[in-house]
């Protein structure tokens, strides 16, 4: 890929539409191997919040589109920690 793709790739945001699709497909197979869906977004979800924050902030949006997912993304990160430790005791 030139340097002029790769350029248009995060000026439009698709990287991050990469990513997504990324966690997507992992949230999928882990779906299938019998993990629990609020197992699945405690894990996944903090990340997919804040690469929504990051495509807002690579296309140029409103600083509110781009600390809203990206605020959102602690207190689920909370909560997945919340559920691990208390799986472990």
């Amino acid at each position: 890929m030139g340097a002029a793709m790769m350029e248009a790739l995060f000026a439009s945001g698709h990287a991050a539409d990469i990513v997504l699709g990324v966690l997507a497909v992992e949230a999928v197979i882990l779906a299938r191997r019998g993990w629990s869906l609020t197992t699945i977004i405690g894990l996944i979800g903090p990340a997919a919040l804040i690469v929504l924050g990051l495509r807002a902030a690579l296309v140029g949006a409103e600083w509110y589109w781009v600390s809203l997912p990206v605020a959102l993304a602690f207190p689920l990160h909370l909560l997945d920690l919340r559920q691990r430790l208390h799986a472990r005791a």
